[in-house]
């Protein structure tokens, strides 16, 4: 093992806490960790950031509560000023506050003092660095290649819309969408905006904490026409996670006032400053639903392996295969895949005569933990499995296949379809 690590880049830390106890035991701990090495320890907030711009670690330590500058605040500056050394907060305090500040500041992970392991702790260091590097060689400029014309330039740059739908509710479309958002940015480190296009049922928001004040799509009802991307950028709302929200309205009613027109002209928007789009959806073949699925190049269609939601899906793949959506396009995402009792996948392929692209297991206790504390269970849970099958099928999203191309808008065929509505 030790013959391997000579030959890549180890990963280089600081440490910053204010306990010298602290620091010495954690430098002994990592000094085991061959493709590991200790470039500094600090006890202050004003130390780190000083060193942190000297040395550029490839991971920083950092505890929270110290003498005059506390690790939040440095851990802002850090972020600001030495973007590429990614933070990892620790504290003995694991309260929901601690973990939302230090995630606003700019820290990558959040550990809890006494209940990490040093296995957890080595493997976050290694988990953080790796996903810095990825971004740094995804953020890179690309070589030279010959020239194109202005219109496939443009097309290429234009960001990846991902719609989430289902004809059947409950089978977790909100979680896994919200989850991947963030998945998708702190995997690929590019701008990912959230639209809840639940417009009438809208739980991103609850899912997120995000305060009930906070602005929402509703607030463009008047102006949608006239909405560029400044003024949309007015009405999100910035997440710890990284990744911007547009909220659903507050109320049901205010769905009346939102159409398709509406919808298609927010999402063209968002693509042209965001490299992905995440829109989440509700069962229903409305105008507004309709409109998302026509503007997204890939659509994530959920379902479990029981009989009513296969008897659902395959009702959806007809309607979709009317509407002139390719095959490539609606892409199947089996949840809850491991669930005692289930449908086999194989027989599930061979009823719905289609291929499940994607499966995300049953984890339901990091589930409803997150839920309950508001923050993404890819990011409080990175090392459970479901977190592991999001991040996967983050890494499948954006790879580099090309994407699907939207069908064009329809005239007469729409008719047919009003009769499963709301």
């Amino acid at each position: 093992m030790p013959a391997q690590v000579v030959d890549q880049e180890r990963i280089r830390v600081l440490i910053v806490d204010d306990v010298d106890e602290t620091r010495d035991n954690l430098a002994k701990l990592l000094g085991f960790e061959p493709d590991i090495e200790i470039v500094g320890s600090a006890d202050s907030g004003q130390e780190a950031i000083a060193i942190a711009k000297r040395e550029r670690p490839s991971v920083i330590l950092m505890d929270i509560n110290m003498p005059g500058m506390d690790g939040i605040a440095a851990t802002e500056i850090i972020a600001n000023t030495v973007p590429e050394s990614p933070i990892i907060m620790m504290s003995v305090q694991g309260e929901q506050d601690y973990l939302r500040r230090s995630m606003l500041a700019g820290a990558r992970e959040f550990l809890v003092k006494g209940r990490t392991t040093a296995d957890e702790l080595v493997s976050a260091i290694r988990n953080v660095n790796e996903l810095e590097r990825t971004r740094r060689l995804k953020s890179a400029p690309p070589p030279p290649t010959r020239s194109v014309s202005a219109a496939a330039v443009a097309e290429r740059e234009r960001g990846r819309v991902i719609a989430l739908f289902s004809p059947k509710g409950g089978l977790g479309r909100t979680t896994i969408g919200t989850n991947l958002a963030v998945a998708l940015h702190q995997s690929t480190g590019k701008p990912v905006c959230l639209v809840d296009g639940s417009l009438p049922f809208g739980d991103v928001g609850v899912i997120l904490n995000v305060s009930p004040k906070a602005k929402t799509i509703a607030d463009l009802v008047g102006s949608f026409e006239s909405a560029d991307a400044d003024v949309l950028e007015s009405v999100l709302f910035q997440h710890s996670t990284g990744v911007k929200v547009l909220l659903a309205p507050p109320t049901p009613e205010t769905t009346e006032l939102i159409s398709a027109a509406h919808m298609k002209h927010v999402i063209e928007v968002l693509r042209e400053r965001y490299d992905y789009v995440i829109v989440d959806t509700w069962p229903s073949f409305q105008e507004a639903v309709l409109a998302i699925l026509d503007a997204a190049e890939v659509i994530l269609t959920l379902l479990t392996l029981e009989l009513t939601s296969l008897k659902n899906i395959r009702v959806f793949l007809e309607i979709a295969k009317q509407l002139g959506y390719h095959d490539q396009k609606v892409q199947l995402v089996a949840n809850r895949s491991d669930s005692a009792g289930g449908i086999k996948l194989a027989d599930v392929e061979v009823s719905l005569g289609k291929k499940i692209r994607h499966t995300i297991v049953s984890d339901g206790l990091p589930l409803v933990l997150a839920v309950n504390r508001g923050i993404p269970f890819v990011i409080t849970y990175r090392d459970s499995k479901i977190a592991q099958d999001i991040f996967a099928l983050a890494a499948r999203l954006s790879g580099d296949a090309e994407p699907v191309a939207a069908v064009p808008e329809r005239k007469a065929s729409r008719q047919g379809f009003r009769r499963f509505a709301r």
